[in-house]
């Protein structure tokens, strides 16, 4: 059958009505709630005239709203679209432009962003705010709480074009230029990705049905889970994990502050009996071992099963610090992007963590030299991670960057992201990393050329170079390095603020390294290794 994810929820939502399908501190709301909230939206984009496929932004914060409102787009039969809510008014300007956003739902705190750039944006048709404390919604928008509390005339929603395992959702991601990409993934394959309601680690194979999947939710409680997505939804890593639960019968969980706080996370985790927690390694992983680590016994967190990070490499230490606390608990790291799901997988229990960069390779994961060979195991030869199976159908709009990503070998389509590796003789994966100079911070993406055409329209900088050195939380961050015009020195503070004005925060350098000359070959290329050797030489900073 071809799947689509507004069915399968529905018939969830119709299963088990009083079982929470959301939570976020004293925030609670049901399944029916959540199925006839989406209702309630979905109808109102299709009264502001949008059509099948059009696509909706979703421009929030973690909470409930971001769930509705990609439940609101499934059954509307359109195509949801994440945004990051730490870009710019460029950025955000350009992904609402390049995705052809037709709705945009908001928290009414980007209000004076959205204002810079609404006069660029002809084909929003649907401006739709959640009002915050000191936030009103903008008179040009819709206001959220009005619109999903009251019932559509016809329940559940179907518009008149219907529903189609081939309808989109968008993934956008970062590129290469600097410009985010967007990953279509066709629902039938991204829920089949997922799982399709099935549980590998615990033996249960995927769905053929909706009559099957609801069968397997009514069945033992524990195979429901109690998800505390601490990861952000507009990210992939916590948008899928919570498809996850969601697509089993669980309850996700939103912490209820914006800014990460290890202490929140296990108070709710406690107050919850959350059995699965998500993030993002270093970045969350870290904090989280040191608040355990400070508070020895003061919470109960014998419910939780596993905990699960994507996205960005963490430290076997901290591994063995979570679990020497939580022993019951299994931590699963995967390797994948927004393009290729399952690449790989690594698991560690109690006394058996697994090392940062193992992954054991996916059933659908070869590694392949450029020009197509299969790497053998053992063979000290690097290659590219790809995976074939169930894949996005390309990049939108873009079908050079499509046809470079995605990729027939051995008379397979495969998807290529980028990531070199080794194959051990076991059939494990050494990953060896990106061959961009892609920076990866707290699980966020930093493409240099971007960070360093914002540094060079400052007026002291005459050239500059930005790599990633070691931070000891978010795995890198971003260094500057500058050649100064004649006769000044620019400082760190003011070229962090004067790219934080042009672009997301996360981008800003965090350190800086003044040089004489950035040395430029002829062609314009520098030499990006030479350059971060220096950085770190200079910052005392380990290689």
């Amino acid at each position: 059958m071809a799947w689509t994810i507004a069915d399968v929820w529905e018939a969830i939502a119709a299963a088990q009505p009083d079982h929470p399908a959301q939570i976020q501190g004293e925030r609670r709301l049901s399944w029916s709630q959540f199925d006839a909230r989406a209702d309630a939206l979905a109808s109102h984009f299709i009264a502001q005239g949008l059509s099948h496929q059009a696509k909706v932004a979703g421009y929030l914060f973690n909470g409930p709203e971001y769930l509705e409102t990609y439940f609101a787009a499934f059954k509307g039969g359109f195509a949801p679209v994440n945004t990051n809510y730490r870009y710019g008014p460029e950025e955000v300007s350009y992904l609402f432009d390049n995705a052809d956003a037709e709705a945009v739902v908001f928290h009414a705190g980007f209000t004076p962003l959205l204002e810079q750039i609404r006069p660029r944006l002809p084909k929003v048709k649907a401006w739709v705010a959640v009002a915050e404390p000191g936030h009103p919604v903008p008179a040009w928008a819709a206001d959220y709480d009005a619109i999903v509390g009251k019932a559509p005339a016809q329940r559940p929603v179907k518009a008149p074009w219907g529903r189609s395992g081939d309808d989109l959702l968008l993934l956008y991601t970062g590129g290469t230029t600097g410009m985010p990409k967007g990953v279509m993934w066709r629902q039938d394959d991204l829920f089949q990705v997922l799982g399709a309601g099935g549980n590998a680690a615990l033996g249960i194979p995927p769905a053929t049905s909706i009559p099957e999947l609801i069968e397997r939710i009514q069945g033992p409680e524990h195979l429901r889970a109690t998800m505390i997505v601490a990861a952000p939804l507009m990210h992939g890593t916590g948008q899928f994990s919570a498809f996850i639960s969601l697509n089993g019968g669980g309850t996700v969980c939103e912490l209820p502050s914006r800014k990460f706080d290890a202490i929140e996370l296990w108070n709710e985790a406690e107050r919850l009996k959350a059995t699965n927690i998500v993030l993002v390694g270093l970045a969350f992983s870290t904090p989280m071992l040191e608040a355990l680590e400070a508070n020895p016994g003061r919470w109960d967190l014998s419910s939780v099963r596993s905990m699960s990070s994507s996205g960005s490499m963490w430290s076997q230490e901290n591994k063995r610090g979570l679990l020497s606390h939580i022993p019951q608990a299994l931590i699963a790291d995967s390797f994948g992007s927004s393009e290729a799901v399952g690449l790989g997988a690594s698991a560690s229990a109690a006394g058996m963590e697994a090392q940062t960069a193992a992954f054991m390779l996916g059933p659908n994961t070869g590694v392949f030299t450029e020009d197509g060979r299969r790497v053998e195991p053992g063979s000290g030869e690097q290659g590219l991670v790809a995976v074939s199976g169930f894949l996005p159908m390309g990049y939108y709009k873009d079908e050079e960057k499509s046809a470079k990503t995605f990729r027939i070998m051995e008379g397979v389509r495969w998807s290529v992201p980028g990531d070199w590796a080794e194959v051990n003789t076991d059939g494990t994966l050494k990953l060896l990393g990106r061959g961009s100079v892609c920076i990866n911070t707290g699980g966020e993406k930093v493409f240099p050329e971007e960070v360093e055409e914002a540094l060079k329209r400052h007026a002291s900088v005459r050239d500059a170079v930005v790599v990633g050195v070691p931070d000891p939380r978010f795995g890198e961050r971003i260094c500057a390095v500058v050649e100064p015009e004649a006769g000044v020195q620019p400082t760190l503070a003011e070229l962090s603020a004067h790219v934080h004005s042009q672009l997301a925060g996360y981008k800003a350098p965090r350190e800086l390294v003044v040089v004489d000359t950035i040395g430029r070959a002829p062609n314009g290329k520098v030499d990006y290794k030479a350059i971060k050797e220096h950085a770190l030489k200079t910052l005392g900073a380990p290689a």
